[in-house]
């Protein structure tokens, strides 16, 4: 490579830098950049702090859910069946069949909660307390995170009061002694 080689690439860098350190030049006087590290960039959201034994609530966040003692009378165990699809992914519902992700659902009515031996109930389960009345149950499919805050039950719940009629009629079949329905 000759000499005259050699300059041009230098001369290639040399304005290359140039050109670099004008345009920074010229974009940090056009530009006003002000570092002030005592400014807060982002909005502080205060959130009060809860006990787990008071975050459980039997109010669905000040929703009315519609009671579903009174639609037993039309409720059907061929939908409710149908509906359990959804919930057989996490649960089984057979008679000492293991619990998967989410516990055996076998004898559920009238069963005190938390109470499968071996299965990890969140905190706030556990500590809820009480058994699954008819009502309870309702209450819970309808939104089951907001009725007891911190269940890991990852399901968004059912909004029609027939379905979870249908599917709590349904579980109620699925017991060595099933509990009379609410009149």
């Amino acid at each position: 490579m000759s000499s005259f080689e050699i300059n041009k690439i230098f001369a290639a860098f040399l304005i290359s830098v140039i050109i670099i350190f004008i345009i920074n030049f010229v974009g940090n006087s056009i530009v006003k950049v002000e570092k002030n590290n005592s400014k807060e960039v982002a909005y502080k959201i205060e959130i009060p702090e809860t006990n787990l034994s008071k975050s459980a609530s039997t109010e669905v966040s000040g929703e009315n859910v519609e009671p579903i003692s009174a639609l037993f009378v039309t409720a059907s165990i061929e939908n409710g069946e149908k509906l359990f699809k959804k919930c057989g992914t996490c649960h089984n519902y057979q008679i000492n069949s293991k619990s998967k992700i989410g516990p055996n659902l076998w004898d559920i009515i009238n069963r005190p909660k938390g109470s499968i031996s071996g299965f990890a109930y969140s905190g706030a389960l556990a500590e809820f307390g009480g058994v699954w009345t008819y009502e309870e149950l309702g209450h819970f499919l309808y939104k089951p995170k907001q009725f007891i805050n911190g269940t890991k039950m990852n399901f968004a719940g059912l909004k029609k009061a027939q379905d979870r009629a249908d599917l709590i009629l349904w579980l109620q079949q699925h017991s060595d002694n099933p509990v009379p329905l609410p009149e």
